[in-house]
């Protein structure tokens, strides 16, 4: 089993490549975001906690999240790998992931970091903004905010990574097919 964390600034073309990449290698999807919207629908006792959180505005708590991503696992047990997207975005939830992965038998495999200017996540979020119906898509000084929250909270996740040998800064700015290629070039080199 091969894990994946897929890394990248608002607008650096994760959801694009996450895609392509799944269909490529036939890993599953794991979006936390997914993940709790899917385990509330089912009323399962992750989702019912996690609701309880959301609804009195609170974050849900990593052991939850961990909760979730392990009955994930779990129900697939035959997946080739796990792309991981939106998650971990803390070095306490980088080290829970770990924890978790180990008792499975598995590990990330590659933190693969999409590198993005500013100035083009900023182009490209207001043209996604034309057409995305989402209002955080249409003001540059909120779109510059999300930018440095990401660097500022993300970085921890990167510096974790780093110490294992495993983050990889792969080039975001191109035409979708030549990053993608990049993309698969550092996986291909971890498979072999």
């Amino acid at each position: 089993m091969f894990n994946i964390i897929l890394f990248g600034p608002p607008g650096s073309g994760k959801g694009t490549q996450s895609e392509r990449l799944i269909s490529k290698y036939g890993f599953k999807h794991l979006s936390t975001g997914d993940l709790l919207r899917s385990e509330i629908a089912k009323q399962t006792p992750l989702g019912i906690e996690a609701k309880n959180f959301m609804d009195k505005g609170h974050l849900v708590p990593d052991e939850v999240v961990i909760g979730m991503i392990s009955s994930a696992l779990d129900n697939h047990p035959d997946a080739k790998g796990f792309l991981f997207d939106g998650f971990p975005r803390t070095e306490a939830q980088s080290q829970a992931l770990d924890k978790l992965l180990k008792l499975k038998n598995t590990q990330i495999g590659v933190v693969l970091a999409l590198d993005v200017t500013e100035e083009e996540l900023v182009k490209r979020l207001l043209n996604r903004g034309l057409t995305s119906g989402r209002s955080d898509d249409t003001n540059e000084e909120i779109i510059r905010n999300r930018i440095v929250e990401y660097h500022k909270k993300t970085s921890a996740v990167a510096d974790y990574y780093k110490q294992f040998d495993k983050v990889v800064y792969v080039k975001g700015e191109g035409s979708v097919d030549e990053i993608f290629d990049a993309l698969c070039s550092e996986i291909d080199q971890r498979l072999s």
